[in-house]
């Protein structure tokens, strides 16, 4: 016995020790496959980061990665899918975080404030961003909290902006255009959660414009596509809120139908399927990963990707708010080839967890085409 214990710390400390060089020898720092590819990095619904105060550092640590990588990578763009906020215009704590509204708000506002001035992004809007009354008529306080002139880089490049439901002009429905990336111009179309008809046609005919015949179009929107490769169908609803809270947890309504409103296949039908140029389509809302590809109106692939960690990381309630993981997307410059990356700045920021900063299954990593 007075040998056991030597031996038995002897192997403690080997173990350990191959422990962290398999941890940091199986671990890569993101970089491009080639030298002149561009980047757009891609933040899935961050709902569950900013409703808790315990998890807003996350967010944080991801946007100052990616403020850390914008030459590095050369990031040309950045997009969240949506759903900034758990809660519109809640003032009272329930259950389901501990911030109120407009803490929300703030935390979400002041976490792409890193960004401001050094690259363009793009905040989707996301079905919790909206407060609905009975007819299901929506406001929202993205207006007040992302604005055109919050980041300069963005107002550098964009070009069209539609209105929300309330007639203000508003960046929930705008475009912006990025020209010669290894020589190919590109518009990033986003639209608000649902998008209303009036919506849908005002992106239709800005994709329809000659000026944006050659462009290759990115339509970013909050729901579109689910886990199962499938775009969605189906009413779109959201509920209220109702002035009651029962043991801790808030009451809503029954759902509300949202007038004029469009799922992912109408979205298709109606926008994607018959432009010519809309090359690409991302989306968030529903949690996990999806991808597909179809035809349009002339032949030409239209890749549709789906990205939401909001669920892992320990769920909506008890987790950390999805782990840290984004997706970073790298154009080729044969304008042709992108490879998808998913990647954890939280993982990364520590030795002890970096042999788990990269998920590498073919649902998280893999390369698609563009039509010539």
């Amino acid at each position: 016995m007075k040998f056991f214990k030597p031996i038995l710390g002897l192997l403690l400390i080997i173990l350990c020790s191959n422990h962290k060089a398999f941890s940091q020898s199986n671990y890569q720092k993101p970089k491009l496959d080639h030298k002149d590819s561009w980047s757009l990095v891609m933040i899935p619904d961050i709902q569950n980061y900013v409703k808790w105060n315990r998890n807003q550092p996350i967010l944080d640590l991801m946007m100052a990665w990616i403020e850390d990588h914008i030459d590095t990578l050369h990031v040309k763009m950045v997009v969240c899918t949506g759903d900034l906020v758990e809660h519109n215009d809640i003032i009272n704590r329930g259950n389901d975080g501990d911030q109120s509204a407009q803490h929300q708000w703030e935390a979400a506002a002041r976490a792409f404030s890193k960004l401001d001035g050094k690259v363009p992004y793009i905040t989707a809007a996301g079905n919790h961003d909206y407060s609905i009354d009975r007819e299901g008529h929506r406001t929202s306080r993205f207006n007040e909290f992302f604005k055109i002139d919050k980041n300069w880089m963005n107002q550098k490049v964009i070009v069209q902006n539609h209105y929300n439901e309330a007639g203000e002009p508003s960046l929930d429905n705008s475009a912006y255009e990025l020209r010669s990336l290894n020589g190919r111009d590109y518009l990033f179309i986003t639209t608000e959660f649902a998008p209303r008809d009036t919506v849908v046609t005002w992106a239709k005919k800005i994709a329809d414009m000659e000026q944006y015949k050659h462009h290759r179009i990115v339509l970013l929107t909050h729901a579109y596509l689910n886990a199962k490769d499938e775009r969605t169908t189906g009413e779109q609803k959201w509920f209220i809120y109702e002035p009651y809270v029962i043991n801790n947890s808030y009451q809503k309504s029954a759902r509300i139908t949202l007038p004029y409103a469009n799922n992912g296949q109408q979205l298709w039908e109606k926008l994607v399927q018959p432009a010519a140029n809309i090359e690409l389509v991302l989306c968030g809302h529903i949690s996990g990963e999806g991808y597909r590809t179809d035809k349009n109106a002339v032949g030409k692939s239209v890749h549709q990707l789906l990205f939401d960690a909001q669920s892992v990381g320990g769920g909506h309630r008890d987790g950390n708010g999805g782990d840290g993981w984004l997706r970073i997307l790298e154009f080729y410059p044969d304008n042709k080839t992108v490879k998808v990356k998913t990647f954890s700045p939280f993982f990364a920021a520590s030795p002890t967890t970096q042999a788990f900063a990269w998920k590498k299954d073919a649902r998280n990593e893999f390369t698609f085409e563009f039509d010539k």
